[in-house]
C-alpha cells in the first residue's frame, strides 16, 4: 500500500460534489495534526476584532472555563466533519451552533470573517509549515464545505469564489484589526490552555514567546503582544520544518483520527450534543 493513500484518493473527488469527503480526508487522514494547529491559529485572528473579543469577553466562558469553551467548539465541527452534515448527529451539531449564536447580536459580517479564517488560515498555515501544501482540489473542496456550512447558518452575502471570499478576508482584517484589552485577554486565556496541552503551567512563562513567534506583525499589535526576537521565530519554523520532514516520509493513518473520540477532562464520561456550548440545552417539552 503507498504511504499516501488518502491523499491519491482526493484526487479522484470532484469538490463540487465530494467538499465533504475531502474535508475529511485531510482533516482525519492526511493531515490531522497541521490542520488542528492550523484551526488553533484561526482563532487568535477572530481574537484580533474587537466586536468579536468582546463578546468572548462578556460571556465569561473563556476566563472561567476555557477549557469547555474550547472543547465545545472543536466537538460541534468534529460533529459536522466526522459524521456530515446531512447526517442526524450534524444536524444536531449546527441547530446546536446556530441556537448559541442566536443568543447574541452577532454582524452577518463578524460571522464571514470567522467563516473566511477556517478557510484561508488552514492555507496558508500549509503553505508556510506542512510537507506539501493544499492542492487546487483540496482548496475547493474546503471551500465548498464551509460554503455549506455557512448556508446551514443562514449567512447572508457569502462570497461564492475563493478569491473574492479571500479578498474579503483581507479586507476585513485590515478594516478592523486594531487592538482591544478584550484581545489580550481572550489571547492570553487561549495560549495558556494550549501551552497546558504539552507543559507544566510553571513552563508557561517559557513556553508563550515561541507561540508569539508564530502570529504575523498585524495579529501581533492587535493583541497587544510585545515584539519577539528573531531567534524565537527561527527555532519555532525550524521545529515545524522537522515535523513536516518526518511527516512526508510517514505513512498516511489507515484509522482516522477523530476529534470526537479523544478524551476530553471537560466530558470524563462523554458528552451529548445538546450540552455544549455555553448555555443549557432546553427541549420543546421543558
Amino acid at each position: 500500500m503507498p504511504r499516501k493513500p488518502f491523499s491519491y484518493q482526493i484526487t479522484q473527488l470532484d469538490p463540487a460534489k465530494d467538499h465533504e469527503q475531502i474535508s475529511f480526508l485531510l482533516s482525519c487522514h492526511v493531515l490531522p495534526w497541521d490542520l488542528e494547529r492550523a484551526l488553533e491559529f484561526a482563532l487568535f485572528r477572530t481574537f484580533a476584532i474587537p466586536s468579536i473579543s468582546g463578546l468572548l469577553a462578556q460571556t465569561g466562558e473563556f476566563q472561567h472555563r476555557p477549557r469547555k469553551r474550547y472543547d465545545d467548539t472543536e466537538l460541534i465541527l468534529f460533529e459536522i466533519l466526522e459524521h456530515g452534515m446531512n447526517s442526524l448527529r450534524g444536524k444536531r451539531a449546527i441547530r446546536r451552533m446556530n441556537s448559541m449564536h442566536g443568543r447574541f447580536e452577532i454582524s452577518n459580517d463578524d460571522f464571514l470573517y470567522v467563516l473566511s479564517t477556517f478557510i484561508f488560515e488552514p492555507i496558508r498555515w500549509l503553505e508556510k509549515y506542512a510537507y506539501r501544501p493544499m492542492t487546487e482540489l483540496e482548496k475547493q473542496g474546503v471551500f465548498k464545505n464551509y460554503l455549506e456550512l455557512g448556508r446551514r447558518m443562514n449567512l447572508k452575502d457569502v462570497p461564492q469564489t475563493l478569491e473574492e471570499f479571500e479578498r474579503f478576508n483581507l479586507d476585513y482584517e485590515a478594516k478592523h484589526f486594531q487592538y482591544a484589552a478584550s484581545n489580550r485577554l481572550i489571547a492570553d486565556k487561549t495560549i495558556d490552555l494550549l501551552l497546558g496541552f504539552y507543559l507544566p503551567k510553571w513552563l508557561f512563562g517559557v513556553g508563550r514567546p515561541f507561540v508569539f513567534a508564530l502570529l504575523d506583525e498585524p495579529l501581533r499589535v492587535a493583541l497587544g503582544i510585545r515584539k519577539v526576537a528573531s531567534w524565537r521565530k527561527v527555532l519555532m519554523k525550524a521545529g515545524l520544518r522537522v515535523h513536516a520532514i518526518f511527516h512526508q516520509i510517514s505513512s498516511e493513518p489507515t484509522e482516522p483520527v477523530l476529534g470526537t473520540r479523544r478524551k476530553r477532562p471537560t466530558y470524563p464520561e462523554g458528552y451529548q450534543i445538546e450540552e455544549l456550548g455555553t448555555f443549557p440545552f432546553k427541549s420543546s417539552q421543558d
